[in-house]
C-alpha cells in the first residue's frame, strides 16, 4: 500500500487569480467613445484572458468608477487611467473614488508619455496620408484636450518631443481647452516657419467633441484618435504590470 500511494501525484495547487484590471475612462456624450473604449477592453482581454478586466468612468457614462469598484467588493484591483497625462483626474478624482471603496486598489500611471503612444500616433498619421511630402516643408500639430495642471502640459510636451524625434519634423503641442496654444495658433506658428504641409495628430484616446473640433481645424490631413490601435492595449497592460511591481517592491527605510 505505501508503494502504491507514492505513485499518486499530489493534488494540483491552484494559482491565485491575478488582481482585477479596472480601466478608468473619462466618459463622453459621444456614443463613439464608449464603443471605442469597449473595443479596446476586448483587445486587452484577448492579450490577457487570465486577468479580470472592468471599465469605470469618471463621469458622463455608465458604469461610473464608484459603481465598478462597489461591484468588486474587497477584491484587489489595479486602476489604469485611460488618460494621456497627469492632471486633476489622475491626481484627485480617481484616488478619491478609490479611497472610499472597499476594493484594495493600486493606481497606475496614466498612459502617457510613453514610446508606445508614439507608435500609435505615427501609425494613425500614416493611415491619414503622412509621409508623401518633403520633411523640410512638413510639420505636425499634436492636438490634446488640455489641462490647467502644469504636469499635464509637460507630459504632452514630452510626447510631442518623442514624436518629433521619430518623424524628423517639428511637432507643436496644442490644446482644445484650458491651455495654450490652440490648434489655430499652433498652425499659424508653423506656417510662419515655412511649414506648408501641417498634419494634425489626434492625441485623444477616443472620438469625441474635442477630437472632432481639433480635426476640423487641420489645414491638411487629420489623423484619427488613438482608439483601438494594438499598442494601446499593450500599454494598458504595461501600466497594469508596472503598478503591480511597484506594489510588491519593498519600501526602503530612509537613512
Amino acid at each position: 500500500m505505501p508503494s502504491q500511494l507514492s505513485l499518486v501525484p499530489p493534488p494540483a495547487t491552484r494559482r491565485p487569480a491575478p488582481p482585477a484590471l479596472v480601466v478608468v475612462a473619462h466618459g463622453s456624450r459621444d456614443p463613439r467613445a464608449l464603443s471605442t473604449v469597449s473595443a479596446l477592453l476586448d483587445r486587452v482581454r484577448a492579450l490577457r484572458p487570465d486577468v479580470p478586466v472592468h471599465l469605470g468612468h469618471i463621469e458622463l457614462n455608465a458604469p461610473l468608477l464608484p459603481d465598478t469598484l462597489a461591484g468588486l467588493k474587497d477584491t484587489e484591483a489595479v486602476l489604469v487611467p485611460l488618460l494621456l497625462s497627469r492632471g486633476y483626474h489622475v491626481k484627485r478624482d480617481i484616488p478619491e473614488m478609490a479611497a472610499v471603496s472597499r476594493a484594495r486598489t493600486h493606481l497606475a500611471a496614466p498612459l502617457g508619455p510613453h514610446p508606445l503612444l508614439v507608435d500609435a500616433l505615427q501609425a494613425r498619421l500614416t493611415e491619414a496620408g503622412w509621409g508623401n511630402t518633403p520633411h523640410r516643408t512638413s510639420a505636425v500639430v499634436l492636438a490634446a484636450a488640455g489641462s490647467r495642471d502644469p504636469d499635464a502640459k509637460a507630459d504632452t510636451a514630452r510626447t510631442a518631443h518623442l514624436l518629433a524625434a521619430r518623424l524628423g519634423v517639428p511637432v507643436v503641442p496644442a490644446y482644445a481647452s484650458a491651455a495654450t496654444p490652440t490648434v489655430p495658433t499652433a498652425v499659424r506658428t508653423l506656417l510662419a516657419r515655412g511649414r506648408r504641409h501641417i498634419a494634425l495628430a489626434s492625441y485623444f484616446t477616443a472620438p469625441g467633441r474635442f477630437a472632432t473640433e481639433c480635426a476640423q481645424q487641420a489645414p491638411w490631413i487629420a489623423a484619427a484618435p488613438l482608439g483601438t490601435h494594438p499598442t494601446m492595449a499593450e500599454l494598458v497592460l504595461h501600466r497594469y504590470e508596472e503598478a503591480l511591481r511597484a506594489a510588491t517592491e519593498p519600501v526602503l527605510a530612509s537613512a
